[in-house]
């Protein structure tokens, strides 16, 4: 078996966990400790977490989309993919090495979508853009960590709590749409949406898109009023 080559090494913001890019082959992962956070061959969900929003918003010619969280560029890809030619994508990555590898290593998995006009790049922690906004977004895609209860950031409790939800909700346009990705379900946060006045669905979603087997995700789509 071929081994892995480490390519790189980024210290995260706030407690300091160390991101590695590994490569193997045709094929990428991102570690934090031993928790594998994306892995080039696994990106189903990471897709659907765009389609699912995008869906929603596809009669918007001029939608504006917050997607917090670069990962490997799929997100940003699908989300492209999904919206017109006069939309506004803004990618919020905490981790300026995280850019770095994207058009260093990982631009051709997802077809350079950083290179695309109608993306705008900001090395910035999504919840101080989300804080600062509002009313200026269709819709907020949210994939920053594993989810409301597998964090591997603790600055990133402030998001999942009701007064991040509150506080999307107030940065999104009427009938704007807030989508989150997690390793898994948790019914408790599913309840925290609606107490923040979204209306909820909890989707499964599949790692590999399209195939069967495989683990399984969730994506939350919660759209404001």
């Amino acid at each position: 078996m071929i081994p892995w080559k480490l390519l790189g090494t980024a210290q995260t913001p706030g407690n300091g966990a160390e991101l590695r890019l590994y490569q193997r082959d045709n094929e990428f992962s991102i570690k934090a400790g031993n928790i594998e956070l994306m892995n080039s061959r696994l990106y189903g969900s990471e897709d659907a977490l765009a389609k699912l929003a995008c869906q929603k918003i596809k009669n918007r010619p001029t939608a504006r989309v917050l997607i917090g969280g670069l990962g490997m560029g799929y997100t940003v890809r699908a989300a492209l993919d999904g919206l017109g030619d006069h939309a506004q994508v803004v990618v919020a990555e905490l981790v300026p090495a995280v850019v770095q590898w994207n058009r260093e290593f990982l631009a051709e998995l997802a077809g350079s979508p950083l290179d695309d006009r109608r993306v705008t790049g900001n090395e910035d922690d999504v919840a101080r853009m989300i804080t600062t906004s509002k009313g200026n977004y269709d819709a907020i895609l949210l994939d920053v960590d594993n989810g409301p209860e597998a964090l591997t950031r603790r600055g990133n409790d402030w998001l999942y709590s009701f007064k991040g939800l509150e506080t999307a909700f107030g940065a999104l346009r009427r009938k704007g749409v807030l989508a989150i990705w997690s390793s898994g379900s948790e019914q408790a946060f599913t309840q925290r949406l609606r107490n923040a006045k979204f209306d909820v669905e909890e989707v499964r979603v599949r790692a590999r898109e399209g195939k069967k087997g495989g683990a399984h995700y969730v994506v939350w789509i919660a759209v404001r009023d």
